[in-house]
């Protein structure tokens, strides 16, 4: 386990480092920029780890993963994002946990998670997930919403018991016009967020950039970061 631990306090460290490096070019503040570490498929005694090295905010992307996990981490100060594309069938479960769902992106989702906020008595903060490569269903290929509907459904997170609309989120698209170009991606994504904020102006999160691409995020202005791999390493992925 102490090596584990330091381990993961080196990681933390070289990506502090990262964040840090990026704000300074970017002429931002370090406290500008919170870091979420993605911990899925990782075990909770790595959770338990990263609490103890300052973590305060951290990320499953499965239920299935997440829901015991955080069970047995529920005596943690830590606030838990949900980030995957989430199924109306598992609502329930993840509003047990979850702070922040960041993955918001249609209607029966926003009425699924008012419904479970109301009846556990919680308030879950909802980023929209915007999509830069949705199709002509409006949805893109990893979740999302097209960049056209995200008015139409802020409004709705807004609107809705149990729910506050936080801001906006994205994760760099594989195809379309913003494919391999992720610093443009996120600079379109806050302009999104300038003009969320003009009819919802707390809606001020921007969650955007990952291990790979975390200083094109903090460079195009994002607040929050979710970093997995550079923290916790490569793990085969689970099922």
């Amino acid at each position: 386990m102490t090596d584990r631990k330091d381990e993961l306090a080196a990681n933390l460290a070289r990506v502090e480092e990262r964040i840090a490096a990026a704000c300074a070019a970017a002429g931002r503040d370090r406290d500008e920029v919170t870091l979420i570490v993605v911990t899925k498929t990782w075990p909770a005694s790595d959770v338990r780890i990263l609490s103890g090295l300052g973590v305060r905010h951290v990320a499953e992307n499965r239920d299935q993963d997440a829901a015991p996990k955080a069970a047995a981490c529920a005596d943690l100060p830590l606030v838990w994002h949900f980030v995957g594309q989430l199924q109306t069938n598992k609502v329930r479960s993840v509003v047990g946990y979850a702070d922040v769902v960041q993955s918001v992106d249609r209607a029966r989702l926003v009425s699924a998670l008012s419904k479970e906020a109301v009846r556990a008595g919680r308030e879950v903060g909802c980023l929209i997930q915007v999509a830069f490569d949705a199709g002509v269903d409006g949805r893109g290929e990893r979740g999302g919403v097209a960049p056209s509907g995200v008015a139409e459904l802020a409004d709705l997170v807004a609107g809705a018991e149990g729910l506050r609309l936080d801001g906006l989120m994205t994760v760099a698209p594989l195809t379309g016009e913003y494919a391999g170009r992720q610093q443009a991606a996120f600079e379109r994504l806050m302009d999104l967020s300038t003009d969320l904020r003009r009819t919802h102006p707390a809606a001020n999160m921007v969650s955007a950039g990952m291990s790979a691409d975390l200083e094109q995020a903090v460079a195009a202005g994002a607040t929050h970061v979710r970093v997995g791999s550079a923290v916790l390493g490569v793990r085969p992925r689970l099922g």
